[in-house]
């Protein structure tokens, strides 16, 4: 492997000029600055300490910078894996306690594990068996679930942890007269701050201001004596160097949520890498590198106290408008979160918990992508269905479950498809060679003796029945008129043993009735397996053609232009 390709530094920091500083620099302290508030919102997403945010927005950027391949990224704790991460380790441990804690670290290890392993072998193209209607029902309910889940700080009540949607709402019905209106009030301005901040301009640190709103107020008036519940004592110093506990127990207890993690978080990040690298042209973003790049990033944050980590939307955003060049601006965010961590957290003390729930809350429910069921209720109602599966069973089942039961949801839309995939009759243009499919074309010369069929998949095990029965059931609609039937194979670009024994039995049972049966089209790979199979000699070489025309005039008794030549059997794919 190229040094360059597994240390993607070295791709920009010997031509480091002082114009990338200047831009990496208003980045790294705009997205240093937002991390501090997401970053202890988030932690109290994943059930941790408010510090642990920031300690996970350390290590890990660095170590992002060095290996990943996008410039722009910002790497850090994020709303849905700070989640999945409470979902996966609250089931072993009571959030806070120090086994928590100690559990929270050992599954970033194992994310990170899983991610260079499955970048180091390119398994990279394992995510794409997440549609994209199954993780937008996904991350809608999640984000209702997350958004949710702060109502307890948001109002200044007691609501027992669940994420299950109708019993937070039920909780919170039931504590209305012990609302504590200071804190909901506060919580609101919060809300009401930073949206109001991110519509005067993207990049403006909202999120800090109503931190700052929150710290001031409260401590100005005294509010904590009222019942307005703070952050308190926050650690101040960097974290030490510890090694995760990951024995056989440890790994089989977290290895669902780690997957669940690997996969999401990658899913998450790799979106918005390419999405932002659209916009620059000097450089690639190699998604198996990305698997390598924030495997490290989540091993070695666990080494330094870091929970998983991966790559946000709105962080990455912010760090492109703010003019972030290189990975530089990330190492700036982290060296700028590590000042904090020295010397500014006493400086949190009086942080007011509803206004990490406003935080939280207003990132969150952007996630909600009610407009992508809108297009596809009208674009794909197959899809619209899967989306609501997906949606309803993350709000019923749990978040776990929910993604559980959009994977096997996508793998099974994978299997549908590929065992029923399309078929068309096909019919002339009138005064041309060429053929259409006669249900979207209209005035097509259709023969009644001839029936014309184009295969549009590869064919192999898991689709002949449905190849086999549709030309058949075509056959029989055209009763005794039949005298032969023309396959346009231009469109399989493959074929296994299952699939070769299909269409010489279908040829020899067509035959057996007085039905003659051509081939046309067929591209290299598949004429290799034929050969190989040694079925073109029963096909018939003078039954080959190079196109549907040819064909027809062969039926007709007239004489072809192109009659498929007899090449020589390759083991390569070319066509």
């Amino acid at each position: 492997m190229n040094l360059k390709q597994f240390l993607p530094v070295l791709q920009w920091l010997p031509g480091y000029s002082k114009k990338d500083l200047t831009g990496d620099l208003a980045a790294g302290l705009t997205v240093g600055v937002m991390l501090i508030p997401q970053g202890m919102a988030y932690a109290m997403i994943a059930g941790l300490p408010p510090i642990y945010g920031l300690y996970a927005s350390t290590v890990p950027l660095i170590l992002y910078a060095i290996f990943g391949t996008s410039r722009q990224l910002a790497v850090g704790p994020v709303a849905m894996v700070s989640l999945l991460t409470a979902a996966g380790v609250g089931l072993l441990a009571e959030q806070g306690t120090e086994t928590y804690i100690a559990l929270a670290i050992s599954l970033a290890l194992l994310v990170g594990l899983i991610q260079f392993g499955l970048g180091v072998f390119r398994l990279g193209f394992l995510v794409n068996f997440l549609s994209h209607p199954v993780i937008s029902g996904f991350t809608s309910a999640a984000a209702l679930i997350i958004g949710l889940s702060q109502l307890k700080h948001l109002l200044g009540v007691d609501i027992p942890r669940t994420h299950h949607v109708h019993e937070i709402l039920i909780h919170a019905v039931q504590q209305f007269e012990h609302i504590n209106w200071i804190t909901f009030g506060i919580g609101l301005a919060g809300i009401a701050l930073i949206i109001l901040g991110k519509r005067i301009h993207p990049a403006m640190p909202s999120q800090l201001l109503a931190v700052v709103f929150g710290i001031l107020t409260v401590w100005g008036l005294g509010l904590d004596s009222y019942g307005v519940k703070i952050v308190s004592d926050v650690p101040q110093g960097l974290p030490a160097f510890g090694v995760p506990r990951l024995d056989t127990a440890t790994i089989e207890a977290l290895l669902p949520a780690a997957l669940a993690i690997s996969l999401v978080g990658f899913m998450e990040s790799i979106a918005v890498a390419k999405a932002i690298q659209a916009r620059h042209k000097n450089y690639k973003v190699d998604p198996n590198q990305e698997l390598i790049a924030l495997g490290l990033a989540n091993i070695g944050g666990s080494f330094f106290k870091a929970y998983p980590v991966t790559g946000g939307f709105s962080r990455t955003a912010v760090n492109d408008q703010a003019g972030a060049r290189t990975g530089m601006a990330s190492i700036i965010s982290a060296l700028f979160i590590m000042l904090t961590l020295l010397y500014l957290t006493p400086l949190f003390y009086y942080l007011p918990k509803a206004i990490l729930a406003s935080v939280i809350m207003v990132a969150v429910f952007g996630l909600i992508d009610y407009k992508e069921a809108i297009h596809l209720w009208t674009a794909n109602r197959t899809d619209f269905a899967l989306l609501l599966v997906t949606f309803f069973a993350t709000l019923t089942l749990g978040i776990e479950q929910g993604i559980g039961v959009g994977v096997v949801l996508s793998l099974a839309m994978v299997i549908f498809r590929t065992t029923r995939p399309h078929m068309a009759r096909l019919g002339r243009i009138p005064g041309t060679r060429v053929y259409k499919n006669i249900e979207r074309f209209d005035h097509l010369e259709v023969p009644d003796d001839l029936l014309i069929v184009r295969f549009d998949a590869q064919l192999y095990f898991a689709n002949v029945n449905h190849f086999r029965d549709t030309i058949e059931q075509w056959a029989e609609a055209m009763g005794g008129k039949l005298k032969a039937i023309i396959l346009d194979a231009e469109s399989i670009n493959n074929i296994d043993s299952t699939g070769v024994h299909t269409l010489l039995d279908l040829i020899e049972e067509f035959r057996a009735q007085g039905i003659d049966f051509y081939v046309v089209g067929l591209k290299g790979p598949v004429r290799d397996a034929l050969a190989r199979a040694h079925a073109l000699d029963k096909i018939g070489i003078d039954h080959l053609y190079v196109t549907v025309q040819d064909a027809v005039d062969a039926a007709r008794g007239q004489t072809p232009r192109n009659l498929e030549k007899k090449a020589p059997v390759t083991t390569q794919t070319s066509a």
